[in-house]
């Protein structure tokens, strides 16, 4: 015979946490930092509001922690094209493919990088956020390219999705493919000595 459950038993949820975080990155993505809140975010997840106060100590925890893991996984998208490239043509292909798919791909996408540089220019917090975020797109670019190069391909592929999001105009077809070409076609004078 089955004893039936506690009435004080909780449903099993494991992910509900990590549905909280995606909802709160949605929810930013359609309303902004500004319009977040914990109903909202808790209605998104599909769970009690109270769930909010169990898994967060406050709105700004929960905010961090969601941009945190929205600039880990575009670090990882970036980070697994080169892994996965072989030449020097395919590490390019890769790049271009990161811009075009992975950030042009997607208005969401945009919207947040933009929330997260909001906050980086004010809070010192998410500015280690952007830090660590360049740093690992450098460093994956850095299989292919020498230091300086991957510096100026991580900033230039910065300055496209600041346009993609901004401009109203469409972006020219093969534009990522033009501007990577253009700087890995000069990427032996980046390590060449300055003259004074």
């Amino acid at each position: 015979m089955s004893v039936p459950p506690s009435p004080r038993s909780r449903r099993l949820d494991p992910r509900r946490r990590e549905r909280i975080v995606d909802a709160a990155l949605d929810v930013i993505a359609s309303e902004g930092v500004a319009g977040i809140s914990h109903r909202k975010v808790a209605a998104a997840a599909d769970v009690p509001l109270g769930s909010m106060t169990y898994h967060f100590t406050g709105i700004d925890q929960l905010i961090h922690e969601a941009f945190t893991r929205f600039a880990t996984s575009v670090s990882d998208q970036i980070g697994q094209r080169m892994l996965t490239a072989q030449t020097r043509d395919d590490a390019v292909d890769a790049l271009v493919a990161h811009i075009d798919d992975d950030l042009f791909g997607s208005r969401r996408d945009l919207v947040l990088t933009h929330e997260l540089y909001t906050l980086a220019a004010h809070d010192d917090r998410y500015r280690l956020l952007t830090t660590d975020w360049m740093k690992r797109s450098r460093s994956a670019l850095e299989r292919h390219f020498d230091p300086t190069a991957a510096r100026i391909l991580d900033a230039l592929v910065e300055g496209l999705t600041v346009h993609r999001a901004l401009d109203l105009e469409a972006v020219p077809p093969g534009l990522a493919r033009r501007a990577v070409s253009l700087v890995v076609g000069n990427e032996r004078r980046f390590d060449e000595p300055t003259r004074q």
